[in-house]
């Protein structure tokens, strides 16, 4: 009897063909961080090659201006690389497997990550707004199609956070993220901190040595924080994505004379995006805002551009993510590990990769993001009052009325004339823990009286143990 031969190849003889080939790569935007991507690619493609299993080659690129697209190209000395104007073409290529959006913003680069989820491709992006904004949207198509979205570089750019959330802390009940993720104002800060100078002058500094954009509104203002995050928070409690609950105030309204003190005190200011678990309280703090920081802490000697993220899990108690979180190569090498995390299951069955959000699709919880009124911190107060009896009982009393205990306070001689009395008094308040609520109605009171001669400054003040 003959035997039938069989052409089919094996599993494993598939699978070796398969691995023959590079994983190709469209990339829609070509900026800072995609000239990245090529340069790091192109210098450790033998390293990453031998880390994920099979080459990985950008063989598409999209941007509008597909000249400055092609000498950038040229530059990073990769052949074979198609430079189009239409991202869609990208999209439409059969041929391509994951798509790399770094085009930026909530409009067309929602349009364009959807329709490439839409048309089976897995999706790398560094778009922060986007999946603050929409990600829930995004990781509920993914999850339909089948396809992975990686997004490693959206926040503090070189940090791998998003794996150490998602991978490495699983096994524990997260407890609270506080971070350093805006460099810019982290920039501005330590300027303000060391020169002694105040906002505008350094916002002018950081602008001119390329720190600050042009409009540094969305850091500045700390919206580019709280879409960091708002991402880290849904990760690390099994929530959606909820970034318009978040609270969000920036840095403009600092003073130089607040940082001095704030030393004095043995604190240093810094922006951070803070979120906690608060059973007690039924739901998840989710915040960004100027806080007085002990300065023996790591995170409040972090310094420069530079980014930082504390982490504390009930397990593994307090951990501590240093690094750049901006920069051509810095991300670039989140968005390379995004594609080596892609290449790597590539083949795999989607129900047993890791979920986009740490917990599976099915689990997340609807805990509520608490009110900012809700929120139980303590506070640095400054008060420029007239220098006369009787006013710090005034305003003790006040305080008191609103059960706000004080830890600490300080006089110091103002710095500014006031018409009717000659030079003010700058009285700082230190307080214990209160409800922030009770704090804004004590703080209504005390501007009402006509003692108090400016707007008083408040800021909040964490403890980080």
């Amino acid at each position: 009897m003959k035997t039938q031969s069989v052409s089919a190849q094996t599993p494993a003889a598939q699978r070796l063909d398969v691995e023959a080939q590079p994983i190709q790569v469209g990339l829609l935007g070509i900026g800072t961080v995609g000239s990245g991507t090529f340069k790091v690619l192109a210098r450790n493609q033998q390293e990453i090659r031998r880390r994920a299993g099979r080459g990985i080659a950008i063989t598409m690129v999209a941007d509008l201006d597909t000249a400055r697209a092609q000498a950038l190209v040229d530059e990073a000395g990769i052949e074979g690389v198609q430079v189009v104007g239409d991202a869609r073409a990208v999209i439409a290529n059969p041929a391509i497997d994951i798509v790399i959006e770094l085009i930026g913003g909530y409009g067309i680069a929602r349009s364009l990550v959807m329709e490439a989820i839409a048309a089976g491709k897995h999706v790398v992006t560094a778009n922060k707004a986007l999946l603050a904004v929409h990600g829930s949207e995004i990781f509920a198509a993914a999850n339909a199609k089948g396809v992975m979205v990686g997004f490693e570089a959206a926040v503090a750019g070189g940090i791998p956070i998003i794996k150490a959330l998602r991978e490495g802390l699983t096994a524990n009940r997260i407890e609270s993220i506080a971070g350093i993720i805006n460099g810019t104002t982290n920039f501005i800060l330590s300027e303000m901190r060391d020169k002694g100078l105040d906002f505008g002058v350094v916002l002018k500094q950081a602008q001119a040595l390329g720190y600050a954009e042009a409009d540094p509104t969305f850091d500045i203002e700390g919206v580019d924080a709280a879409h960091k995050v708002t991402i880290m928070s849904a990760i690390a409690f099994g929530t959606p994505v909820q970034f318009n609950r978040a609270y969000v105030e920036g840095i403009t309204q600092l003073h130089g004379a607040d940082i001095r003190y704030a030393e004095q005190l043995g604190y240093r200011i810094k922006l951070l995006g803070i979120t906690k678990r608060r059973d007690d309280l039924g739901g998840i703090e989710l915040r960004v805002h100027p806080t007085l920081v002990p300065a023996i802490r790591l995170i409040a000697n972090v310094e420069g551009a530079m980014n930082a993220i504390m982490v504390h899990g009930d397990a593994v108690g307090t951990t501590l993510y240093y690094g750049k979180g901006a920069g051509a190569e810095p991300t670039a090498s989140a968005v390379i590990a995004d594609l080596v995390d892609i290449t790597r299951l590539h083949t795999a069955d989607p129900d047993h990769r890791v979920p986009h959000l740490a917990f599976q699709p099915g689990a997340q919880a609807d805990t509520r993001i608490l009110d900012i009124g809700e929120v139980v911190t303590s506070f640095y107060l400054r008060l420029q009052v007239a220098d006369q009896t009787g006013v710090l009982s005034e305003i003790t009393t006040i305080l008191a009325e609103h059960d706000i205990s004080i830890d600490a306070v300080l006089q110091r001689p103002g710095s500014a004339d006031h018409a009717e009395g000659g030079k003010p008094t700058d009285l700082i308040i230190m307080t214990h823990d209160t409800v922030e609520g009770r704090m804004r109605q004590a703080l209504a009171r005390m501007q009402a009286l006509p003692t108090v001669l400016a707007p008083i400054v408040n800021i909040r003040k964490e403890a980080l143990n």
